[in-house]
């Protein structure tokens, strides 16, 4: 077996022949707290709605809001623990919106949905998965929308 073939040999993983349009994955939840939402601001997104509550409620949010970055890493972090693709979630081009904000005490949940299977016509190893994620809260909130062109392998000779 080569190398390449050893390391996507994995039971319980899902490859390019196993999925097909239409089916869904949903995945376990993930709570983000204030002091989450802040710090992630402060490293990536600093600004003042995402960072301070007395800022945050006179701004556009109406209080304190994650960085839609914040809930797109933590939605990737969703897909990665409970979307079991063999070789893991290789994006390769996304279209993101966040409907609603996320909030301190939210708590998230990742619905995916397979929309489209093609193989390559050209590495016949692989193909690309479109896969459309709605990312909820507790309250059946959308609060972000993505669909994602992932690379996902076949399963190898033999395993």
């Amino acid at each position: 077996m080569s190398e390449t073939a050893a390391i996507l040999s994995q039971p319980g993983k899902l490859y390019l022949d196993d999925l097909q349009p239409g089916q869904r994955h949903v995945t376990g939840a993930r709570t983000l707290d204030a002091d989450a939402i802040k710090a992630f601001a402060a490293q990536f997104d600093p600004q003042p709605f995402h960072l301070d509550e007395e800022a945050a409620a006179t701004s556009f949010f109406g209080g304190l809001a994650a960085s839609g970055w914040h809930t797109a890493a933590t939605t990737m972090r969703l897909m990665v623990d409970g979307l079991p693709i063999a070789g893991g979630v290789i994006g390769a081009g996304v279209e993101m919106s966040w409907p609603t904000p996320t909030r301190p005490g939210d708590t998230l949940q990742a619905h995916c949905e397979i929309l489209e299977v093609r193989p390559s016509r050209s590495r016949p190893d692989r193909g690309m998965v479109t896969i459309r994620t709605e990312t909820h809260n507790q309250r059946d909130e959308v609060v972000q929308l993505m669909t994602t062109k992932v690379v996902v392998f076949r399963r190898p000779a033999g395993a």
